[in-house]
């Protein structure tokens, strides 16, 4: 009978307030993080009406509301905790901020912000909230995580301000073990309008080739294993399903993430889009407001069509357990980058971050490229490769062979190429004609990268270098003059190591190798050791 009457009675605020609280940690607890938000919002909505009663009553109960108000600090910080376990970083960043208004140095919420702030990057404010936070009595069971946190922080800051990146001990492990965690960084480079296409990244100094051009972590990523069959077709249409749900849920609980996504380019009135300030992508950028465009997931995937990279593509390098799957991402920084056949930057995926640096130097004002598609090619197959791309590339290298090519005896050269006469000896004929025409500097760099596929064959032929002798130019030759017009490649610095032909490396090649190597991999490999095994130098001594 004593349970029908209480079921009968109404309960009162406080019984109601106790019996959404004790429901509410039951559920955060258990980890049930969307139940938790659901119950600890009615929680605070019922304690914030019983503070604005209490508080205008003829005389308030001063102990009474100072009770209400560690409740409500309470429960916004679990409601915090609960919304970043749900990815909802903006929502719980205002929960912990407004737990922090009513106790300033309410430890939960202290360590909940800091954590909160260190995914968004924004290092120096999270290393403030966890510094506070190690003062308080509560931290004594924590201490070590909390300074680690402290650690954790000051790393990332010195990274993001300085650039200074070191991969070496990872790669020297073999891998072993998590990516190494990376800050985010942006050098020395800036959004302008390009000639090449719409908007593009810019050098706002000289800048040597390996140097650090930016470093971000991607919105979302999706990667697999593909199968042989049908080239793997099912599974990328279920990995860009996947992906697209990502990058929407991520758009949709970031507001920051919202508006880095509403920059880019959906492939409509490129020319009308105006270029972002830097600011925007360094990670300490002020907080930004309520956006009033709307991202639906229509906009998002076609701005996805224009801008999401692959990470196994030409002018990339995976590191580490990704490299044995098939990746793309969304890097909004990177997305800017456009394309040219002479490019000058390439990029390291480390997990779920990019690292672009120069491939080759670089002048101020110079735009940063990449390369879409394999620019080791002749002008005509490069024509065929930007077709699928949807674009006509018209860079100063297209526009110079397109010149060049209008000579009759170009034209003989390529298709004796393609009809299978010695490499050499349209090795020869080339140089030759590039003589005769008075071609020099980058422009025979260009003009060996077209045919490149003829100098790698002629090179690791011990029977076309034994007969062309010296009538064909150096391998270091080529090799300099390809790297400096179109940026050091793998296969170019394949085509030198191999010039050792197992003789051992003199001090000279071996410098001039790591210099190569440095425009392939950058300079965040400092240890020659750890550059030296990405080179597969083997037992070759220095």
């Amino acid at each position: 009978m004593r349970e029908e009457d209480q079921l009968q009675q109404p309960l009162t605020p406080e019984e109601l307030m106790q019996e959404l609280r004790f429901k509410a940690t039951e559920l955060l607890l258990r980890e049930e993080w969307q139940e938790s938000v659901q119950v600890y919002t009615q929680f605070i909505n019922l304690c914030q009406d019983q503070i604005s009663v209490k508080s205008h009553q003829n005389h308030p109960d001063p102990d009474l509301l100072t009770k209400l108000q560690k409740s409500l600090c309470l429960a916004l910080s679990n409601r915090a905790e609960a919304l970043s376990r749900l990815r909802d970083l903006t929502g719980a960043l205002k929960d912990c901020d407004q737990a922090l208004k009513i106790e300033s140095t309410h430890f939960k919420s202290l360590v909940c912000k800091g954590k909160i702030l260190l995914s968004l990057n924004r290092y120096s404010m999270a290393l403030d909230c966890f510094k506070t936070a190690v003062l308080d009595p509560q931290a004594s069971g924590n201490l070590e995580t909390l300074n680690g946190y402290v650690q954790k922080c000051k790393k990332l800051e010195f990274q993001s301000r300085t650039g200074a990146f070191d991969l070496s001990d990872w790669i020297l492990s073999g891998f072993r073990g998590k990516s190494p965690e990376l800050a985010e960084y942006t050098g020395p480079v800036q959004i302008k309008r390009s000639e090449l296409s719409g908007r593009g990244l810019f050098a706002t100094k000289n800048i040597d080739a390996g140097t650090l051009l930016l470093v971000t972590k991607a919105i979302a990523t999706e990667r697999g294993i593909l199968s042989s069959e049908d080239s793997g077709e099912n599974a990328r249409l279920v990995m860009w399903k996947n992906f697209v749900d990502k990058v929407v849920d991520s758009a949709t609980k970031c507001e920051r993430t919202h508006h880095l996504i509403s920059t880019l380019s959906s492939g409509e009135d490129e020319d009308k889009l105006e270029a972002p300030e830097m600011s925007l992508f360094r990670p300490e950028a002020e907080e930004i407001g309520e956006l009033n465009e709307k991202l639906d997931k229509v906009k998002i995937l076609n701005v996805l069509d224009v801008n999401s990279l692959v990470e196994d593509s030409v002018s990339a390098k995976v590191l580490g357990r990704n490299s044995d799957y098939y990746g793309v991402g969304l890097w909004v920084l990177a997305s800017f980058i456009n394309h040219s056949c002479n490019p000058n930057a390439r990029r390291l995926h480390v997990g779920d971050h990019v690292l672009v640096h120069a491939s080759r130097d670089v002048k101020a004002g110079e735009e940063i490229t990449f390369a879409y598609f394999d620019v080791l090619s002749p002008l005509s197959k490069r024509n065929e490769m930007s077709k699928t791309w949807g674009f006509h590339c018209s860079c100063k290298r297209c526009k110079f062979e397109e010149e060049m090519c209008s000579k009759q005896e170009m034209k003989e050269i390529e298709i004796g190429l393609e009809r299978g006469i010695d490499v050499g000896s349209a090795i020869f004929r080339l140089e030759e004609g590039m003589r005769r025409w008075m071609v020099r500097g980058r422009g025979k760099g260009y003009m060996r990268a077209s045919f490149w596929a003829a100098y790698f064959e002629a090179y690791g032929s011990e029977k076309s270098v034994t007969r062309w002798g010296r009538r064909i130019p150096a391998v270091d030759i080529v090799v300099d003059s390809v790297a400096e017009a179109v940026g050091c490649d793998e296969r170019v610095l394949k085509v030198f190591m191999q010039a050792f032909n197992g003789n051992g490396v003199s001090l000279v090649d071996m410098e001039k190798s790591l210099k190569l190597g440095r425009g392939v991999h950058g300079k965040v490999v400092k240890k020659q050791q750890a550059l030296r095994s990405l080179l597969d130098f083997g037992t070759h001594d220095a």
